[in-house]
């Protein structure tokens, strides 16, 4: 359960010559569904195959050819819509999107606009420690992919890519909580971690696996609240979509161009047009794409070809108990149990493998110092070498070793960064560094006392100094450190020399 307290974050607001706006976004958020094979046919979804070498006589739309509903996609979207705290609709059926394009073998898309599969839900976006926006899922639906145009091959004409034609897609349709772009490019975020936490969507962004449509629309200021109490929709300004987002910059990017494009349009007198737009990341601007089309433009209707799916609760009730635990509540638990901050426990639980390894290394040990090191030192030198956590030279066992060698005072903390560093460029176990390049901590307080009164004699001035001004003692303690090759104890160095100088 999360425990963790959140208050709303302040709306964005955009100031225009004539007046102040608030923006107001919904998003529609496709998450390809984690499966082997496609929705309605056993195809491949193997990404980066040669050109319509994935494709079935189903996909193609061959004659004759009927769709068969792949039960494990259906599971797929139970447990991301259980994952979203949503309604599960022990009853759901599919419908034709009727449409024509190159890419759409039947003319038409199979998907669910009267019955879906997911009703209502939410997603707490995290802003800051502390700070979050609660987002109402309306619904989750179940759909088929389109296949992919390419024109870039030749200069006369197009060419068409069946691949993706058939592939599960999740949609994920947002209710306009979103207030600003930065929570829109969080959402995603937050979004497509949940999603890789259940198992259901891979979230690759550059494959195509995740993307979303975005609505933008804006109203003055203060406006949004009369909205919120009444749900007039008439209170808020036409919204525009802009298509088909892989990118969080993007995203935050093509809003701020929206909002003050529409901005420009309200305050010269002009009236936006609902609309759906892309985004030109060369050029930073939104363009028109075409009008927006509403429901009546599709002709939809219940798909023939398929029996309305009705599903048990005992089947849902089993998918549930078979849930991870998930991000809000993993982050929740590691602030409680290892009592690290919010934000620490935030950079852990951002991916499963980020946490998974931190509970290896934190297994029997202090949280607070796993953690610590996980951050600063691993993601440090991970980032700086452009590695993943699954490609780290430093295992969970290694890392774990190394800091029982410090719990142990049997290495120093500046010794543990260099047998960090011999780990991670020619491997090997900490321990066994430690004892067969004699690098294990200097305790002989016999020793350590002989290196003080050494460094102490050699500088009687610094002495009488550090006797009128404490502070100055910690310029003894290092040398006698550098003295010992960094091997000296420095809680033992640290009371010698405050004995040794009567402080």
């Amino acid at each position: 359960m999360n425990t963790l307290a959140y208050t709303d974050p302040t709306p964005k607001i955009y100031h225009g010559a004539k007046g102040d706006y608030e923006v107001v976004i919904g998003m529609e958020v496709h998450a390809q569904i984690a499966s082997k094979s496609k929705l309605f046919s056993g195809a491949s979804t193997g990404f980066g195959a040669a050109p319509n070498t994935h494709v079935s006589l189903v996909d193609a739309a061959m004659p004759g050819m009927l769709p068969v509903v792949n039960a494990f996609c259906i599971e797929q979207a139970v447990r991301t819509g259980l994952g979203l705290k949503a309604k599960i609709n022990l009853f759901s059926s599919f419908d034709r999107k009727n449409y024509f394009y190159p890419d759409l073998p039947q003319g038409y898309q199979i998907s669910q606009l009267y019955h879906p599969i997911v009703g209502e839900g939410e997603v707490l976006v995290d802003m800051a420690p502390g700070i979050g926006r609660k987002v109402r899922i309306e619904r989750i639906h179940v759909e088929q992919d389109a296949g992919k145009s390419v024109h870039d091959m030749d200069p006369e004409m197009s060419f068409v890519d069946l691949n993706r034609t058939g592939v599960a897609l999740m949609e994920i349709v947002s209710r306009p909580d979103i207030r600003g772009p930065e929570e829109a490019a969080e959402y995603v975020r937050k979004l497509r971690q949940i999603l890789r936490y259940l198992g259901t969507c891979d979230g690759n962004m550059q494959e195509g696996s995740l993307r979303a449509d975005v609505n933008v629309s804006i109203c003055t200021a203060g406006t949004y609240e009369k909205f919120r109490e009444t749900g007039d929709f008439s209170l808020l300004g036409t919204r525009c979509e802009i298509k088909n987002m892989n990118s969080m910059r993007f995203i935050q990017q093509a809003i701020d161009y929206e909002v003050k494009r529409q901005i420009a349009i309200v305050e010269d007198g002009g009236t936006v047009d609902q609309e759906t737009r892309l985004y030109d990341p060369n050029k930073g601007e939104t363009r028109s794409m075409r009008s927006k089309e509403e429901a009546h433009d599709y002709r939809y209707f219940p798909c023939p070809d398929l029996l309305p799916l009705e599903i048990e609760q005992a089947w849902v009730d089993g998918i549930a108990a078979s849930l991870p635990e998930l991000p809000d509540a993993k982050k929740a638990r590691f602030v409680e149990k290892f009592g690290m901050t919010e934000y620490d426990a935030g950079v852990l639980t951002a991916d499963t493998i980020n946490a998974d390894f931190f509970e290896t290394v934190a297994k029997g040990r202090d949280g607070k110092t796993a953690a610590n090191w996980i951050i600063n030192e691993l993601f440090g030198r991970l980032n700086k070498e452009g590695l993943e956590i699954d490609a780290s030279p430093i295992s969970a066992d290694q890392l774990g070793g190394l800091l029982d060698l410090l719990a142990a005072d049997a290495i120093s903390g500046k010794i543990a960064k260099d047998v960090f560093e011999i780990v991670w460029t020619e491997g090997g176990e900490p321990a066994e560094i430690v004892e067969a390049r004699g690098m294990r901590q200097v305790t002989d307080t016999g020793a350590i006392e002989a290196a003080v009164d050494e460094v102490i004699a050699a500088n009687p001035d610094k002495a009488a100094a550090a006797r009128e001004k404490p502070s100055m003692a910690g310029w003894f303690v290092g040398q006698v450190i550098k003295a010992s090759g960094g091997k000296a104890n420095p809680k033992v160095v640290n009371e010698m020399v405050r004995a040794k100088l009567g402080l």
